[in-house]
Order: C-alpha cells, then structure tokens, then sequence
C-alpha cells in the first residue's frame, strides 16, 4: 500500500504559502529579521509571522492556534480536506500534529494580566487551548474530521514523526486518510529559555559553518493530506520510508556517535527499500548549533556518499521546533514539482573535517527519493524519505 501526499502547505518566516516558499528559496531571500518579538529584548534574529498577529479565534485564542488557523486557508487544503471526508467519512479521517510548545504563549499571556486580586481573568479560562493536545484540539474543531487525533510532543522532530504516526494508523486499517501537521509560534519561554542554553546567535543562523555560533528561533504551521493509493497511477509524492528512535542521550546534548539519528535514517533506508546512493538531497536538521551540526554532518557523511547533495533550510526561517519537521518535509518533496534543491544560506566556508556535498547555492536538478532529518532534545530522532509518484 501506497501513502500518497495529495495536497500540502506551509506558512513560515519565508513566505506564506508554498509559492511564497518557492520563490524566497529560488531568490535566496531569508525571512529571518532582527529580534522585534514584543517583551524580548534579545539580541538575536527571529522568523516571526507578522499576520499571527492579525487572527482573532475567540475562545480558541493563542498565537499558536491563529498560525494553525493561517495555515489551514492556505491553498487548496481546505478544499482537500473536504475532498478526503466525502471519500472516507469524517470519522475514517485521522488528525496527527506536532508540536513542542502548543499553546504556552496563551498561558504566558495568562499569568502577565492577571486581575487585580491576582486571579486568571475569565477570558482566559481556555481548558482546550492551555493543553498540550490543543494543536489537534483545534484543527479537529476546524475541520470537523472526527477519526482519531493525536498531538506528539518529541521536540523538534514532533512534526516528522506526524507522517510515521499517520502511516501505521493507515497500514493497521484504523483510517483511510489522514491530515498531518505542525504548528509551534515564538514566545518569551521559547526565545529566553534557548538563551538560557547559550545556543542563539547574534547573528543570521549559519548552519554547518565554521564560524557558526548558535541558532535563529522561528515559527511556522505545515500541514499535508495523506491518502492511501496507487502510487503509478496517481502520479502524487509518496512517503516511501520512515525510521524513528529515541537514545535518550541526554536531555538537550546529540548523543556524540549519533547512535540514534544512525538508526533513524537505517530505518527510513530500509522501509523504502533504497540504498543511500540512491538518495538524490537531504534536508538536513542542521540548527547551526555547535553540537548538532558537527554530529550530524559526520554521521551523514559517513553513511552517503560524497555526492549526495545536502542542505540545512533553516536559513529562510530560522529553528522552528515543533514545526520544523512538518516545514522541512514539504520543503524537501517540494523539489519533486519546481526540481530546485534549495541551498544552505549564509554559508561561507564548510566545518572542517565535513565531507558532505553542500552549498549556499541552490541546484537545479530532478530528484527521485529525498531524505529529511529531525532530531530533538532528549535524543528523539525522525528520518522520513519521500520518492516521486
């Protein structure tokens, strides 16, 4: 059985919608801008939405719910999600998301307008939204798919493992179709806990590079409409493998092998029944965190050859946790339509020691199989492969 990709989109500091995405990619134009997140004063750059700001839900108020808001009207989803709950029934339609962070910002805001007493003011008494489940909470209330939902909480590889979670859930029969996706928003426990860790730059983020220093925070909302089908006849990307683990190294450090991420991407290699050189891209995880890049550059150099082409993306829209495998998965199928294979910006001069084939440039090249690579705190890693239908 195939699991088909029929529709997808993704909002993000690059652009919204993926035409936007496209061509801030084709352009090597960065949505990443000075830290103006209001109540930070942060010397960093952020990936900040702007229209988040705009969206008024109610009882269902969060920044984090209006990005999923935004993301849901984009393109033709609306009109896909219809689509599969007319095929399957709405109870035959499954609601997977991801998210590290759900609606905290809601909660934040919560505690800093309390009533003069002291109390949470009525307006926020919002069981649904101060939950970490509230990402599919309210994606389900949106929608009205009524199949079973899921929100994962796995850091920053939440939204990659959407597609594995989806893809079991169909191979077992429990549904027919399924709407994936990933949503996470900037907030003030986000932007200064990070700073805490001493992992944010200064500076525009520069991952794999010698010289860089730390990460940029973002915010996004992906989603993507699974369907089960005939791969040679739909002519739809089709999610081919999928491999998750969790070495529980340490709670934010990579394990120093990349024991887990190693088998992660095994696992996805094996599920497709693909060897690494027939991999045409990676999207890397690439943070541009010190640890992270270094450990994973080795380990994929290790396993692919030298010309399997890589890139980190997080230079359009920063680390967007949470949502960052949602983002970077339709990034990476994305190149099966425009066949451009972004490239990784900001970089001047490759880590020494890396034997990847990777450059600030993008290619223009058609791919067959793609990789992507999540990996979060706590050692839980996701690596997925997509192949042309």
């Amino acid at each position: 059985m195939a699991i088909l990709i029929s529709d997808y989109d993704c909002v993000c500091a690059a652009g919204s919608g993926m035409e936007e995405i496209r061509s801030a990619i084709e352009t090597k134009k960065s949505g990443l801008r000075i830290n103006d997140f209001p109540g930070s004063d942060l010397d960093t750059w952020i990936g900040r939405v702007t229209e988040v700001d705009q969206q008024s839900l109610g009882p269902w108020q969060s920044r984090n719910n209006a990005l999923a808001e935004i993301g849901l009207n984009l393109g033709t989803l609306a009109e896909s999600i219809d689509r599969i709950k007319q095929q399957y029934s709405s109870r035959r339609v499954g609601i997977v998301m991801g998210s590290s962070t759900s609606s905290i910002d809601r909660t934040e805001t919560a505690y800093k307008d309390l009533d003069p007493d002291g109390a949470v003011k009525s307006e926020y008494h919002q069981p649904q939204v101060h939950n970490p489940h509230a990402p599919s909470l309210f994606v389900a209330d949106r929608t009205e798919i009524t199949g079973p939902a899921m929100t994962i909480n796995t850091a920053c590889s939440s939204s990659a493992k959407v597609f594995a979670t989806a893809a079991r859930w169909m191979e077992l029969g429990l549904i027919d179709a399924a709407l994936v996706g990933g949503v996470d928003t900037l907030c003030l426990s986000v932007l200064h806990g990070f700073h805490s860790l001493q992992l944010v730059s200064e500076k525009p983020c520069r991952p794999f590079d010698a010289d860089r220093d730390g990460i940029n925070l973002g915010e996004a909302a992906g989603f993507a409409v699974l369907v089960k089908g005939d791969a040679e006849t739909a002519g739809l990307p089709v999610l081919s493998g999928y491999g998750e683990s969790s070495d529980a190294h340490h709670m934010s450090a990579p394990h120093p092998q990349g024991l887990g991420a190693k088998i992660a991407m095994e696992q996805a290699l094996q599920l497709a029944d693909l060897a690494p050189e027939e991999i045409d891209y990676i999207n890397l995880h690439g943070t541009a965190s010190q640890a992270n890049d270094t450990v994973e550059g080795t380990l994929v150099g290790s396993m692919f050859p030298a010309s399997t082409i890589c890139s980190s993306t997080k230079g359009w829209m920063g680390h967007t946790l949470g949502a960052a495998g949602i983002t970077e998965s339709l990034i990476a199928l994305d190149a099966f339509t425009t066949d451009v294979i972004p490239g990784n910006l900001n970089l001047s001069q490759l880590e020494e020691g890396l034997t990847l084939s990777i450059s600030s440039d993008n290619k223009q090249q058609s791919v067959s199989h793609v990789m992507t690579n999540s990996f979060g705190f706590g050692g839980n890693n996701c690596s997925l492969v997509f192949s042309r239908g």
